[in-house]
């Protein structure tokens, strides 16, 4: 390969990128403009040139496969030895081979989650938290410790960042507290550990800062709109006053700040580098322009000064599709059958998605899609290659691999999975479809690569790559998603469902930036579709329910069929009565005057009848919405509330509008639910 191969193919602003050898560089690049098609081509440019030597760049990612990605692209291009790794694999690396010099005994083992050693600092506090509940606390410890607030700090960061905490602050603080000493006594380190150490024992360190850095010189940073404050001051440790720095992103897809990601670092690149370079990437060669159009329009309204208006490079395709349901389960069921005559009409089921906004959301299309024998597969559910039919094949394989004398590889292939369950034709749904789906999936791959001139030990070899990248082999069948994990990929056609207030924007969404952030989620949705579109929303949560929800105000402009804007939502007349006129109890009359006993309508003394099944019911649904929308319970109902409606048991709007803390917005979210495990208990 010579110089000018790894500049051929580029368009203008791809090649202004690939040019840029030096930093510092600022790429700011919309979705499907070639991004990593640009950084690989420079970082090939900059090797062929002699510009770096290839050991001495470092590129940083997100995710194991994008960095697998990374390295690939750049073997294709002649630059292997190239070091792409993760934030916490590049530290990881560099911690344990310094460990034993600057601080001598073992390294501390890695923990790859915080669930078992919180439950037992919750123990030792007294406390027996659900596990929804410990997941929200150790989502809480990752936001505190990536923001740099260690557990003395926590209740005044929590508070100056307007965080609601699964805990009260003080007991969150304890809690973090204790899990840090357990972690410490344990010899342990989380994530974000490894970062904060990494970066102490460089700056701690002289000889080690100089090694380090005297390794990497010529660092790449991939979506830089998702870096934290924690992992800007591992980079910034790293380079240590140098600006040989490429960083690239979009802060229009900026969509995980709950986690402490923050888009500045990306937006102020200029002023932190003054004489940076900087480029934009905005010709989008994933969608069509219909697509790239509504893409466009989704952002017109964000109040956001670092728009990037995309221009569509593909040719003409459909219009996006708008379309209103009564109620969810005809949602799922109009989607299911719009997804089978677009495979009717050849678009293959691995290149349809359907996204959402949580992951409750995933059942009712996966009864919809496997009524009319579709074949999908929930996308987080579990890893690919950690699933027991994939580990059982791969050891089997592993084991051929090593008595190989030369036979075909996809016959033989085909062969030893055919032994634990492939066969010429699919299951008809359910676990069995799915198990048959991933065997399907390393035959293809087998095929694939058979085609190639690759063995039996290449293949092999080829799965165990893949398995440490978690690069996956296309699997057949429709992907089901939430919004968040669609983040990165790409279909042919995507629908986008669930567009109601409350949904999208989320219920809980209530600031200026919360409700921009929801907007830039929609966005991402809809970059992720090449041609075909649908966005879609139901009135009704069931079958005969009030048709009460309105259509997401994020759809206002797309359609000519625009849907109403949300109205402000008023004071309840309760409410208003209430400053007018005392509240009694409704047991011995007594004037109420604690917000909890208003809510209650008694005494916290007075007795009061209630179901205490009903009580239970309304507790584990609770939980399980929770979960899902990976909030806090109490985000969904108090503890109180809760109380309020099981003494109640109230079976119509009315009656749930009647109990203090119910208004109109948690009435359209949860009242069907509600009502519907009241009626039940009723029933029986």
């Amino acid at each position: 390969m010579d110089h000018d191969d790894a500049l051929s193919g580029l368009d203008p602003e791809q090649l202004q990128v690939a040019e840029a050898v030096s930093g510092p560089v600022c790429v700011l690049a919309g979705a499907g403009t070639g991004k990593t098609r640009a950084i690989t081509h420079r970082i090939a440019h900059a090797v062929r040139t002699g510009v770096v030597e290839p050991q001495s760049v470092l590129a940083v990612t997100f995710t194991t496969r994008a960095a697998g990605e990374l390295r690939q692209r750049l073997r294709e291009l002649g630059a292997p030895g190239v070091q792409a790794r993760t934030f916490h694999a590049a530290a990881l690396r560099q911690l344990t081979y310094f460990w034993p010099r600057v601080i001598g005994g073992d390294t501390p083992s890695v923990i790859e989650s915080k669930l078992p050693l919180l439950a037992e600092a919750c123990r030792v506090l007294r406390r027996t938290p659900e596990r929804t509940e410990l997941r929200d606390i150790a989502s809480e410890i990752e936001w505190a410790k990536v923001t740099q607030l260690g557990p003395d700090d926590y209740q005044a960061g929590a508070a100056k960042s307007g965080r609601t905490p699964p805990l009260p602050a003080a007991e969150m603080a304890r809690v973090y507290e204790t899990y840090e000493r357990l972690r410490r006594e344990r010899h342990l380190v989380d994530f974000e550990t490894i970062l904060e150490l990494t970066a102490a024992v460089m700056t701690e360190h002289a000889e080690v800062a100089a090694q380090i850095r005297g390794q990497y010189r010529y660092f790449v940073v991939d979506e830089y709109q998702d870096v934290n404050p924690l992992q800007k001051l591992l980079l910034d440790t790293w380079l240590g006053g140098r600006d040989d720095l490429c960083v690239v992103g979009d802060p229009n897809q900026t969509i995980y700040s709950f986690t402490g990601a923050t888009p500045r670092y990306l937006t102020g690149f200029a002023v932190e580098h003054p004489g940076a370079a900087v480029v934009r990437l905005v010709r989008d060669y994933r969608s069509t322009p219909q697509v790239v159009g509504l893409a466009n329009k989704v952002l017109a309204a964000a109040r956001t000064p670092h728009r990037l208006e995309l221009v569509a490079q593909r040719a003409d395709g459909p219009p996006p599709a708008f379309v209103e349901y009564d109620d969810e389960q005809a949602e799922a069921a109009g989607t299911a059958r719009v997804v089978r005559d677009l495979i009717a009409k050849g678009v293959p089921s691995r290149e349809i998605a359907v996204l959402f906004r949580v992951n409750a959301q995933s059942e009712n299309y996966e009864q919809a899609l496997a009524k009319l024998g579709i074949p999908y597969l929930v996308r987080g559910a579990d890893r690919f290659f950690e699933r027991p039919e994939v580990r059982q094949a791969v050891v089997l394989l592993r084991g051929a691999a090593r008595a190989d004398d030369g036979d075909a590889l996809a016959p033989t292939v085909h062969h030893i999975l055919s032994g634990i369950g492939l066969t010429p034709e699919p299951p008809a749904g359910g676990v069995a479809r799915e198990r048959w789906g991933s065997l399907k999936a390393l035959a293809d791959l087998a095929e694939d690569l058979a085609a190639e001139g690759a063995g039996l030990r290449a293949y092999v070899a080829e799965l165990e790559r893949r398995a440490a990248e978690q690069h996956v082999p296309p699997v057949e069948g429709v992907t089901l998603a939430s919004l968040h994990a669609a983040k990165g990929l790409e279909w042919d056609a995507v629908f986008i469902v669930g567009l109601t207030e409350g949904m999208l924007p989320i219920v809980y969404a209530e600031t200026t930036d919360q409700l921009e952030e929801e907007r830039r989620l929609l966005y991402v949705g809809v970059t992720r579709a090449r041609a075909h579109l649908t966005l879609s929303w139901a009135l009704a949560r069931a079958p005969g329910g009030g048709r009460r929800r309105r259509p997401s105000r994020f759809l206002t402009g797309l359609t000519s069929r625009a849907p109403r804007a949300p109205r402000a939502e008023s004071a309840p007349v309760r409410e208003r009565r209430q400053v007018a006129v005392p509240m009694h109890c409704r047991v011995c009359a007594k004037t109420l005057v604690a917000a909890q006993e208003q809510k209650l309508g008694r005494c916290a003394g007075c007795p009061a009848e209630f179901d205490e099944r009903l009580l239970e019911d309304l507790k584990n649904w609770r939980t399980a919405v929770a979960k899902e929308a990976k909030i806090p319970p109490y985000v969904v109902f108090t503890d109180v509330t809760l109380q309020a409606i099981a003494e109640r048991a109230p079976t119509t709007e009315t009656d749930l509008l009647s109990i203090t803390g119910i208004g109109r917005v948690k009435l359209d979210r949860y009242g069907d639910a509600v009502l519907a495990i009241c009626r039940d208990r009723e029933a029986s």
